[in-house]
C-alpha cells in the first residue's frame, strides 16, 4: 500500500514540479532575453533597466507572498473539497495584490528620480532607467491580476496553464523587443522604453488570456466577477495572520536583493552590470528550487487537509531527498552553462570576468538554497507554520548577511567576490534549522475551519 502511496506521490509531485519549473524558466527567459538585447544595445541601457528591476523585483516578492498566503490556506481547504472558503480568500488575496500595483504606481510615478537614486548615481543610467520606468509602471495592475490567479489556480493543482501563458509572453515581448529596441522594420528605435514596451504588450495578453481560459475551462472552482465582490471577515483574519508576517519578509527579501544591486553599484562601475548578467542566469537555474518549493506547499497543504498526519511527515521526509538532489543538479548545470551564456553578451572584458566569477559563486550557493528554501517554504511554512520562517528570515538576512556585507563592502573594502559570497552565505547556514525543525520540530498546521 505504502508503493502505492509513493508512486501516486511520485507523479503528483512531478506533473506539477515541472509545468513550474518550466513556467519559471519561460517567465526568466523574458529577463534573460531583455538583458542580452539591452547588453548589445548598451550597457548603459542595461544598467539602467537592471536598477528598474530591483523595484520590480521588490513587488514580485510581495505579491508572491500573497500568492502562497492563498496557496498554503486553499491547499489544506482543497484536501477538504470545500471550494466556498478558497473563493473567499481568493478574493481578499487580489484586493491585496491590487491594492499594492496601486501604491507602487504611484510611488513611481511621482518619485522616479529618487527610485533610480537608490541605486546608482551616474545620470547616464537614471536616464536610461527612467524611460523604461515610465512604460513598466503600467505592468504592475496586470502583473498583479495575473499572480493571484495562476496561485489560485495552483492550489488546485492546475498548474499548466502558466507554462503556457509563460510561452506566449516569452514570444510576444522577444518578437516586440527586437523590433522596438533597434528600430528594425522601420520601427522607431526606442532602446530601454522600447524594452518596456514589450513587456507591457506581453502582460495585457497574458491577462486576456488567462480570464478566457477561467472563464471557459476552470471547473473547480467556478470563479467570476462576483467571488472578488464578496469576502469573510473571519477568512480575512486568518489569511492575515499568516500572510502578513510572510509579506514582511518577502518585502525585505525584496529589499535585501535590492541591496546586492546598491552595495555592489556603488563599488566599482562594472560590478552593477556583472550582478544583473549573474543574477538573470542564477535565477533561472534556480527555478528548479522554486517549482519545488511550490509543488511541496500544495502536496503538504493538500495532505494536511486529509488529515493523514503520518502520511505528511513521510512526503517531507520523501521530498527533503529529493530536494538535494535537485540542488547538486543546479550547481552543476549553473557552473558548465556560465561561459557559453555569458559568450552572447556584448560586455566589457572586466565586467564579462566578474559576472563569470560571480555565477562560480552562486554555482555553490545554489546546493545549499535547493534544500533550504523548498523545506523551509515548502514544507514548514506550506505546513502553516509561517512564523518559524520569518523569524529564522529576520535573524539570518538583517542580522548577519546585510551588516556582514556593509561592513566587507564599505569597511574592509573586500572584492566584488567576497561581498557576493557574504550577501548568499545565508543560503548555506539556513539549512541547518530547516532540517532540525522539519524532521525533530513540530510544524503541522491545521488552518481550516469546520
Amino acid at each position: 500500500m505504502k508503493r502505492k502511496t509513493d508512486a501516486a506521490f511520485y507523479r503528483n509531485f512531478f506533473t506539477i514540479f515541472i509545468a513550474l519549473v518550466l513556467q519559471n524558466v519561460v517567465t526568466l527567459s523574458v529577463n534573460l532575453a531583455d538583458n542580452m538585447m539591452l547588453g548589445a544595445y548598451s550597457e548603459t541601457a542595461l544598467s539602467g533597466v537592471a536598477a528598474v528591476n530591483q523595484i520590480q523585483f521588490i513587488y514580485q516578492q510581495i505579491l508572491m507572498a500573497l500568492g502562497d498566503g492563498l496557496v498554503i490556506f486553499c491547499s489544506q481547504y482543497w484536501g477538504r473539497r470545500q471550494t466556498e472558503p478558497m473563493k473567499k480568500i481568493a478574493a481578499v488575496a487580489m484586493r491585496a495584490g491590487l491594492t499594492a500595483a496601486v501604491l507602487l504606481f504611484g510611488l513611481v510615478s511621482f518619485f522616479p528620480h529618487q527610485a533610480m537614486e537608490l541605486f546608482t548615481t551616474e545620470e547616464a543610467i537614471i536616464g536610461e532607467g527612467m524611460r523604461y520606468l515610465s512604460v513598466i509602471r503600467f505592468t504592475y495592475f496586470f502583473f498583479a491580476v495575473t499572480q493571484i490567479l495562476l496561485a489560485t489556480l495552483r492550489s488546485v493543482e492546475v498548474v499548466k496553464i502558466a507554462l503556457y501563458l509563460s510561452v506566449m509572453t516569452f514570444c510576444v515581448n522577444c518578437g516586440i523587443n527586437y523590433v522596438l529596441i533597434y528600430g528594425h522594420f522601420g520601427a522607431p528605435e526606442l532602446g530601454a522604453a522600447g524594452a518596456a514596451i514589450g513587456t507591457l504588450a506581453a502582460r495585457m495578453l497574458e491577462v486576456l488570456v488567462l480570464i478566457v481560459y477561467i472563464a471557459r475551462k476552470e471547473k473547480h472552482l467556478n470563479l467570476g466577477i462576483r467571488t472578488y465582490l464578496h469576502t469573510d471577515k473571519q477568512l480575512s483574519r486568518d489569511y492575515f495572520k499568516i500572510t502578513a508576517p510572510m509579506l514582511f519578509v518577502q518585502g525585505l527579501w525584496g529589499v535585501n536583493t535590492a541591496l546586492q544591486t546598491v552595495i555592489l553599484g556603488h563599488m566599482t562601475a562594472a560590478a552593477i552590470a556583472a550582478n544583473s548578467v549573474a543574477s538573470t542566469l542564477f535565477l533561472m537555474v534556480k527555478s528548479m528550487a522554486v517549482g519545488a518549493s511550490s509543488t511541496a506547499s500544495v502536496i503538504i497543504g493538500k495532505t494536511i487537509g486529509t488529515g493523514d498526519l503520518d502520511l505528511v511527515k513521510h512526503y517531507s521526509r520523501m521530498m527533503q531527498r529529493m530536494f538535494l538532489l535537485i540542488g547538486i543538479v543546479s550547481g552543476i548545470v549553473l557552473f558548465f552553462i556560465r561561459i557559453p551564456i555569458l559568450s552572447l553578451y556584448d560586455l566589457a572584458p572586466e565586467t564579462k570576468k566578474m559576472a563569470d566569477t560571480f555565477l562560480m559563486i552562486l554555482s555553490v550557493v545554489i546546493v545549499g538554497m535547493s534544500y533550504q528554501m523548498p523545506t523551509n517554504n515548502g514544507i514548514i511554512r506550506g505546513g502553516g507554520s509561517a512564523m518559524f520562517v520569518v523569524k529564522m528570515d529576520l535573524i539570518s538576512i538583517w542580522g548577519i548577511v546585510i551588516p556582514l556585507s556593509f561592513i566587507m563592502a564599505f569597511v574592509v573594502k573586500a572584492s566584488p567576490a567576497a561581498v557576493v559570497c557574504c550577501l548568499n552565505a545565508d543560503q548555506i547556514f539556513k539549512c541547518v534549522p530547516a532540517f532540525i525543525k522539519s524532521n525533530y520540530g513540530n510544524w503541522v498546521r491545521k488552518l481550516t475551519r469546520e
